[in-house]
């Protein structure tokens, strides 16, 4: 049976969703509070980025962050829906782990949600999908490209990315933790990397 930190979690998220406003958030939320957290989240191995995740965490009092860093050792780290459409570049500067979606491990059928991590001064390029996507920042921060909007985002933002709109993530030298939701069309083979003018060939 997964601890009572892990029910905090989920506890936490909930809120974040509720504070949010969107329809999506608010379906979001409820499925969080009223679905049982399955015996999925047991306790994990550590992933590759488990120090860099708990120390950015721990710079954070915002109550997500410091509900993820109590759960940290139940996080599925890993689990990243469009594993299979990065780049080996890409998946080396991230750590991604999903908590609800069409596969689980908390089931629902027209959302995704879980954390994000990106290593320090690192750039995930730009790319889009034909989900809605909400974005909320834990903890550290980047300089955010959503479409023509880009500005420093930092803990406690939310950051939403219409169905295929452009976006991409620059880190200084803490990185940054995020909360991310996906909804109405959360299909995984339309994730795609886009030609990015921040990219310089060498």
């Amino acid at each position: 049976m997964h601890p009572p930190v892990f029910d905090a979690l989920l506890d936490s998220l909930a809120d974040v969703y509720r504070a949010e406003g969107r329809d999506a958030a608010d379906r979001t939320a409820q499925t969080l509070l009223t679905t049982p957290a399955p015996e999925a989240f047991t306790v994990q191995p550590p992933c590759a980025l488990d120090m860099l995740i708990r120390g950015l965490l721990a710079t954070s009092d915002h109550p997500a962050a410091v509900a993820a860093l109590c759960a940290q050792v139940y996080i599925p780290w890993g689990t990243n829906p469009v594993a299979d459409r990065m780049s080996g570049e890409a998946a080396a500067i991230c750590a991604v782990t999903t908590l609800m979606g069409p596969e689980g491990p908390i089931p629902s059928p027209d959302h995704r949600l879980g954390l994000f991590y990106q290593r320090p001064d690192s750039y995930y390029a730009l790319h889009n999908h034909d989900a809605d996507e909400t974005y909320v920042i834990l903890a550290g921060e980047a300089l955010w490209t959503a479409g023509d909007d880009i500005r420093i985002r930092r803990p406690g933002d939310y950051i939403h990315h219409p169905s295929r709109m452009p976006h991409a993530f620059r880190t200084g030298p803490e990185g940054v933790l995020a909360l991310w939701r996906w909804s109405g069309d959360v299909n995984t083979h339309s994730y795609a990397f886009l030609p990015d003018p921040e990219l310089r060939i060498a």
